[in-house]
């Protein structure tokens, strides 16, 4: 588990480093065409957060602490797996695409077809094996405001996500930026990813075992601040511009909450 963990966070890196750095560039140098930039950027900064959520887990001392990052994985690549089948007509596989495209497609494609089922496997021999064994010891319960924020953003994420992935032309609604049937549902996925993080996290109530979704959260936090930097001219103004800044402070509130809670247990 630990070694597939830090291969999906290798791969997770190198698409994010495709997409928050050149998010200009994707009709040469990604599976599909994204536009405007600024979802490049929203989703580069999704895969490298998801690549901190994966080494932390990967370094985690037991599966307790480590099944947050598995699961929101697994969520994860099983619904962008069904998004690239149901959109594959959008993809680089044609020989009008460039070369180098075309083959970060075929790479693509392969690494949503087995890192689903890989996961999957791994997982299970890791949860017989948790049950067969004496348990983690019971760790520090996190604050009920805290939990309850978790669990808030868990409902949140995972129903916008959702609701992008079955209807993704309400897009033009809940979203603050244009998207493509195709990327808002691959918004969807990761919201739902994130989500799962999040709600799992309010479920598992150990301040040592969400410690990687306090990781996940800063980074995240941080990346999209990059990112409205560079693009935040592609947002428009109303309340999904307002909700997305909503969210983006809930999330940072909750992860350096998580990570102040874990120094503390740490110190004198």
């Amino acid at each position: 588990m630990r070694r597939l963990l830090l291969l999906a966070a290798f791969l997770v890196f190198l698409a994010g480093l495709q997409l928050f750095v050149f998010p200009e560039r994707t009709a040469d140098w990604f599976a599909w065409t994204i536009a405007p930039p600024m979802t490049a950027v929203f989703l580069g900064a999704a895969y490298w957060s998801s690549a901190v959520l994966e080494v932390a887990g990967a370094r985690a001392a037991d599966w307790h602490r480590a099944r947050v990052a598995v699961g929101s994985v697994l969520v994860f690549t099983t619904l962008t797996l069904v998004v690239t089948l149901v959109h594959l007509d959008r993809f680089h596989l044609g020989a009008e695409h460039p070369a180098g495209a075309r083959a970060i497609t075929w790479g693509w494609l392969a690494i949503y077809l087995l890192v689903p089922v890989a996961l999957s496997v791994v997982g299970v021999v890791e949860l017989r094996r948790a049950r067969t064994g004496a348990g983690a010891a019971p760790g520090r319960r996190l604050p009920v405001p805290l939990r309850s924020l978790l669990l808030v953003l868990g409902v949140v994420l995972v129903g916008t996500g959702v609701v992008l992935l079955v209807a993704p032309d309400t897009a033009s609604t809940l979203w603050s930026w244009p998207l493509t049937p195709l990327t808002a549902r691959a918004v969807g996925a990761w919201l739902v990813g994130l989500g799962w993080a999040a709600g799992h996290a309010g479920l598992i109530d150990d301040v040592l075992a969400v410690r990687p979704v306090g990781f996940t959260g800063v980074t995240f936090v941080v990346l999209q601040a990059v990112a409205l930097a560079r693009y935040g001219e592609d947002l428009s103004s109303g309340p999904a511009a307002a909700a997305y800044g909503v969210g983006l402070a809930a999330i940072g509130v909750a992860a350096v909450w998580i990570l102040a809670l874990g120094t503390a247990r740490r110190g004198p």
